[in-house]
């Protein structure tokens, strides 16, 4: 059985070998600016040039390597995401880790109307993880007892966002429910956001 090892040196090549083929791949970076260089010395597995690929996905059907386009398009059959259930009530400020989960699922009643600061970890904004023109959806499951506590303010990275509710206007809590609220975080320059926010009643 073949085995793929990464080396690097000091002068900024990283060879990858396959034992079982009679030669070397070798993938160069450059020290600093320029191109970098795929080469391989294994007859029939030569890397095609790379001029004019900018951009491309290299591929292999085995025995020879080809370039082609990225589609901008994938098709699942399905995905999960992660889910954090804590016997929490909803109160304060809630940090919301996007490094963590994409669902967070409190299960105690909320005990006051709460704040919620979307970031990506402790020590870590989520501005650092977009790009502008790159958006993210998350949800918090807050169970609400006989007090109709609700999300009153959304921040990001700490800074208060004016969230966009659907229907025009932010929701109130509806007693002996589960609310569920989306948010939809755009990010639309260096530190700057739209947050586009819903709440639905389970019950």
């Amino acid at each position: 059985m073949s085995s793929v090892i990464i080396a690097g040196n000091t002068s900024g090549t990283i060879t990858v070998a396959a034992p079982a083929a009679a030669g070397t791949n070798t993938i160069t970076m450059p020290a600093a600016t320029g191109t970098m260089a795929l080469t391989s010395n294994i007859p029939g597995a030569e890397i095609p040039s790379q001029t004019g690929n900018a951009g491309k996905l290299l591929t292999t059907n085995g025995s020879a390597a080809s370039w082609g386009g990225v589609s901008d398009y994938t098709t699942f059959v399905n995905s999960t995401e992660k889910v954090t259930v804590a016997a929490t009530a909803a109160t304060g400020t809630i940090n919301y880790d996007t490094d963590t989960q994409s669902v967070i699922y409190y299960t105690s009643n909320a005990a006051a109307d709460w704040t919620i600061n979307f970031r990506a970890a402790s020590g870590t904004t989520l501005n650092s993880k977009l790009a502008i023109g790159e958006a993210i959806t998350l949800v918090h499951l807050v169970t609400i007892g006989g007090a109709g506590y609700t999300n009153t303010t959304v921040q990001v990275d700490g800074s208060t966002i004016t969230a966009e509710y659907q229907g025009g206007s932010a929701p109130s809590g509806n007693i002996n429910s589960i609310d569920s609220y989306t948010y939809t975080i755009i990010k639309t320059g260096d530190a700057a956001f739209t947050v586009l926010a819903a709440q639905t009643q389970f019950a």
